[in-house]
């Protein structure tokens, strides 16, 4: 047969190309395992804590100190989030995540340790919650810097796909396997978290690509500037990345969790996991889904919709008083959010250069660090003045509110069609 007429090769699809780039799987297993480690960790902190807090005080007041372990991440997440990014765009991506997650294994060590000695009191926990913090500040631009590198520019919705599916099924297995360690005990749990932070090290040290980015003129000062007017100036990546904060600073029912599990459906430390499971659960389908199927067009419409969906599912979780119901609106309320995610995630990343998106990737990581951890601190506040089932409620409206608000206010979102 004449070489003209030799059949092209078949074009693999896109999901089996992405699978065929080995230091991107071994980054996807590395953050799997950080992901289900920092899952079990905070199962047990969230379940220790709100006991240790309930052997002195009433409901409201544990509730509140359990809020206080999401201040703590915060703060060391707003101090130091955005020299993390600059450091991200200037050293090597994969040894910075490797040297946040050895922090994060003396952190799981040292609550180990603290567990083992019987009921301590609470500030060792809160201090060592600040410095795993300090550490999450770090690991997170370097790993949302580092995936994009490690794959063609024409997968990369693809891989942010699977980056979701990491996290989610991390998520579900996580508070189950932590829910289930916490029954034997906390330091079980510990130990757990321990192990599989260094696993994803050990995972981590297998990746042989270049992670180093293009060094950056300027000084420290000025490449922080540059990237806060970057996000300032491009209304999608401002938009899309302040949606997701007053969204889930104000929907972030998932805190008040280990409240409900012991005081409102009574449920133990098991229901504690299943509940914990439950959002995840309905994230990994749809993250399952998007790892296959893309979603084509009208992505800013898609993207409202599911923060609103979120909302009402908050407010459905809030007022259940049944296992079942709860469970189902959680599933509901990480499915949205999936969705929402994956189209955020997506926008940004691709809008945003490779010498950028260290930067990017922090202020994005420092408004979802204000949205879970700060969200975990305004849930205890308001189930202080409001109880649990009042703070859950008003969450969900107040997130219902914020999506008309940036509907109104960030139309270029709003019309934002293809992935591309």
């Amino acid at each position: 047969m004449d070489q003209t007429d030799t059949p092209p090769a078949p074009r693999l699809s896109e999901t089996a190309a992405l699978l065929r780039h080995r230091p991107y799987m071994l980054f996807w297993a590395a953050k799997f395992t950080s992901v289900l480690a920092i899952q079990i960790q905070a199962i047990a902190i969230a379940w220790q804590v709100y006991a240790l807090a309930r052997l002195t005080s009433g409901v409201r007041e544990s509730a509140f100190i359990v809020g206080m372990i999401g201040l703590a991440q915060f703060v060391a997440l707003l101090a130091l989030t955005l020299n993390a990014g600059e450091t991200a765009d200037r050293h090597d991506r994969r040894r910075i995540m490797m040297i946040s997650l050895m922090v994060e294994v003396l952190c799981a060590g040292g609550l180990f340790l603290l567990a083992r000695a019987g009921h301590p009191q609470l500030w060792p926990i809160i201090a060592i919650a600040l410095v795993f913090g300090g550490a999450r500040a770090f690991f997170s631009p370097a790993s949302g810097a580092m995936g994009p590198m490690l794959v063609p520019q024409e997968l990369l919705p693809k891989a942010i796909a699977w980056n979701s599916l990491a996290w989610q099924s991390a998520s579900i297995f996580g508070p189950a396997i932590g829910g289930i360690l916490c029954a034997v005990s906390a330091q079980t749990a510990y130990a757990g978290a321990l192990i599989l932070f260094s696993v994803s090290i050990l995972l981590l040290t297998l990746i042989r690509a270049n992670t180093q980015p293009v060094l950056q003129p300027g000084s420290r000062a000025e490449l922080i500037k540059e990237g806060l007017v970057y996000v300032w100036t491009n209304k999608i990546v401002l938009g899309a990345i302040s949606l997701d904060l007053f969204a889930v600073l104000l929907g972030g029912a998932t805190a008040l969790l280990p409240v409900f599990a012991k005081d409102v459906l009574h449920v133990g430390p098991e229901g504690f996991g299943i509940l914990r499971t439950a959002p995840a659960i309905g994230a990994s389908a749809v993250a399952i889904l998007l790892a296959f199927v893309s979603i084509r067009r009208r992505a800013g419409l898609f993207m409202f919709v599911s923060v609103a969906i979120f909302g009402l599912a908050t407010i459905v979780f809030g007022l259940s008083k049944l296992l079942w119901l709860s469970v189902a609106a959680l599933a509901v309320l990480g499915a949205a959010d999936m969705v929402s995610v994956y189209i955020r995630q997506t926008l940004v990343q691709i809008v945003t250069p490779d010498v950028m998106r260290g930067r990017v990737s922090a202020v994005s990581g420092l408004f979802i660090g204000a949205s879970n951890e700060l969200g975990e601190f305004e849930s205890g506040v308001a189930a202080r003045l409001l109880g649990p089932v009042g703070a859950a409620v008003f969450g969900g409206v107040g997130a219902i509110i914020v999506t008309g608000l940036w509907a109104s206010w960030f139309p270029a979102l709003r019309k934002a069609d293809r992935l591309a």
